[in-house]
This record gives C-alpha cells, structure tokens and sequence, in this order.
C-alpha cells in the first residue's frame, strides 16, 4: 500500500499575510508552496497593490498570481472594529504572521510585536521592510530599485564603464523574501526547541549589502571600490562570456587543473604552460591578454561547437540564454520548473516551478489558484468559529 506523503514540510502551519506586492508575498509564497495554510489579509479597497500589476488574462493580473497561487484570501479593514475581531481570531491560531509595511504601521494599527507577542505568545511575526525596524532609515519608503541603487549592486551591474544598470530581475525583493522565508522557518525550529516565539526583523537594503560577497571584501580588505565587469567574473579566470562565431558561450574554468584541462581541449596547450597563467593569481593579473587570445579562437566557430568540445572535456560551459530558450531546456521539464495554475477564468497560466526538491514530498505538476480578493472568507470565518 502506498502511502500518501504530507503536503509539504510546513503542513499545519499557519502563516496569516499581510504583506503586499512581492518581498512578503514571495516569503509566504515559498512557504505555501512547502505545505503551509496562507491566508492572506487584504485591504477591502483593492487588495493587494500587485492586483493592478500585468500582464492580465482575462482582466486578471498574471504579476498577482505568480507569487500568490496556493493562498487564500479574506479582505479586512484593520481600522473596523468588526474586522480586527476576525483579524485577531486568526492570529490565535496562527503560527506566523507576515507583514512588509513602513516601520511604524502595525504599532499604529496595534498589532506590532511588541503589542501582539503578550496576547499571543505562540506567533512568529516577521517583517519585511526597507531599511529594518532599527538605524537612521528605518522609518523611510523603499521598492526594489530603491535599495538595488543604495545596496551597492547596481554599481557593479553591467558593461566596463557604462551606466548603472538594474539587476534584470527583483533581487532586491526577492533577496529580501528568501532572508524571511529562512528566518521564519528558523524561528519555527527556535519554537519547536524552546517553545518561545520571536520577531524576524529582515531589511531589504541589509539583504543586498548580504548579497554583495565578494564586493565586500575587494573593498575592506583592499580598499578597491569594485566596479562592472559585463560578463567577467572579479576574481576567477577565465570564468566570464567569451564571443563565438554566431553568439557567446560561457566557460567557468574556475580552478588550475580545470584550466590546463580547457586549454588541450580547445588546442591551446601552450597557454597551459605559459608562466603568464600558471595561477589563477597570475591569470587574473594578465586577464586581458589571455582573454584576447581565447576568444580569437571561439569566434572562429558556432558555439554549439565549443559546447560540445567543453562537455566533451568536463569543463563547466553554457550558452547564454534568452527566457524562451531557457525555459525550453529540457533541464526545466525535468525538474518540473514549470507548473500549471488556473487562471481563475477556466484557463492555465504557466508559472515557474518550486526549486526546494525533497524526497519526502511530491512536487506535483499543478499548483492551486491565486485567490480573488475575498474569496475565502466564508471558508476562513468558519475556521475561526464565525
């Protein structure tokens, strides 16, 4: 007989969401998507900002539903007396709230950490935020772009001595969502050891200066303030984007026996014993010289043809992907990287799958609906007992 394996890590966790647009939506996302219940709180007025956001189908926001599949809603006013009696129902049975509001909102609505952890001690309460609840910025408004720009990230983005340029996704919100996705499920093991609940406190300016690695230390420990690099890596070489004949490919030959090993496959086994290039100190001393002479050769043939000479050798290669040809990897069906998801309009939108693979649960090929604002408060008002 086989038996049915549990939802996800987190089955029985409740996580209530009063978190809008996408830090905190992606926090609870990953949370949902690893078996927890998510009701998300939302504004009568609109719901959720990302509502507003395309592209649509059928006058509905694809952006909503992308990072909210799996979700219930209920829509409450935390200002009427009615709804924070709903509202505070739920925070007694919840495990988790989530909110990413400006420091200062929930303490004004009565429900910040310091006002909820007396009546529900069992609540892990997490906030997403721009700067943090403590420092000189803590009480300012930031979006994404906002802390990408203050963070560092977009000054080493891009080509040699051009323009700043946007990471080409939401890293400033998706790094902040993926800090409070790990602090709230360290927080529920710190619960699970000692019974106390605490307050995830996570900034997204902190999480880019996080994300910043190798940046921060080429600057304290050498006082270099680093700068773009277009597709090179700082301090590897060669591990960067080298032009081919019909495009790019890139080759990461990230240590010295790897490098020996690229040279005799591409037949360049001079370059191997050159002493310009016996370390990867030396290589990235005379990276300049030693790019010129690879990618003369690479540009001599298709990429497709260097691939096959890389793999051939074990050497850690690709080619540069648009999104429609990365998602057409087969790698990505595989890995069940895409999901389908109704649409709410008797359709499927096709939405990125769950990267977190474990053994003893199922990664199923659907995932449930974004909720439309409300949707559940039948279900949600008889869960709390009316």
């Amino acid at each position: 007989m086989t038996q049915t394996k549990a939802a996800g890590p987190l089955s029985g966790i409740l996580v209530v969401d009063l978190s809008r647009i996408l830090a905190g939506p992606y926090c609870t996302l990953l949370m949902a998507e690893m078996g927890a219940r998510v009701i998300k709180v939302e504004s009568p007025k609109g719901g959720d900002d990302a509502r507003a956001y395309g592209p649509y189908v059928k006058g509905k926001s694809t952006y909503f539903a992308s990072v909210n599949r799996g979700k219930q809603s209920i829509a409450l006013d935390l200002k009427a007396d009615g709804d924070r009696a709903i509202f505070e129902k739920l925070l007694a049975k919840a495990d988790v709230v989530v909110e990413n509001f400006r420091p200062g909102t929930m303490e004004k609505l009565g429900y910040g950490w310091e006002q909820l952890h007396p009546k529900y001690p069992q609540l892990i309460y997490a906030s997403a935020s721009g700067f943090g609840h403590t420092g000189p910025n803590s009480k300012d408004p930031a979006y994404d772009m906002v802390v990408q720009g203050m963070g560092g990230v977009m000054s080493i983005t891009g080509p040699i001595g051009g323009e700043p340029v946007r990471v080409g996704m939401s890293i400033g919100d998706i790094g902040a969502g993926l800090y409070t996705a790990v602090a709230v499920n360290a927080a529920l093991v710190h619960r699970l050891k000692t019974g106390e609940a605490t307050k995830v406190d996570i900034g997204m300016f902190d999480c880019q200066i996080a994300l910043l690695e190798n940046a921060v230390m080429r600057y304290t420990v050498e006082k270099e303030i680093p700068g773009p690099l277009g597709a090179r890596h700082p301090t590897i070489v060669p591990f960067q984007a080298f032009k081919t004949q019909d495009g790019a490919i890139i080759i990461s030959a990230g240590n010295d026996s790897l490098f020996v090993k690229m040279c005799n496959a591409l037949g360049l086994s001079a370059l191997a014993t050159d002493p310009d290039y016996k370390t990867n100190a030396l290589r990235q001393k005379h990276h300049g010289k030693l790019e010129h002479t690879l990618e003369t050769l690479l540009k001599t043939q298709p990429t497709a043809h260097w691939l096959a000479i890389m793999a051939k050798a074990d050497i850690p290669a690709g080619p540069i992907n648009n999104i429609e040809q990365a998602l057409a990897h087969p790698q990505v069906a595989a890995r069940n990287m895409l999901v389908s998801v109704p649409d709410g309009s008797g359709g499927t939108l096709t939405l990125a799958g769950n990267p977190i693979k474990m053994s003893a649960f199922d990664d199923p090929k659907t995932r449930a609906p974004a909720p439309d604002l409300d949707a559940d408060r039948a279900a949600i008002l008889s869960y709390i007992g009316g």
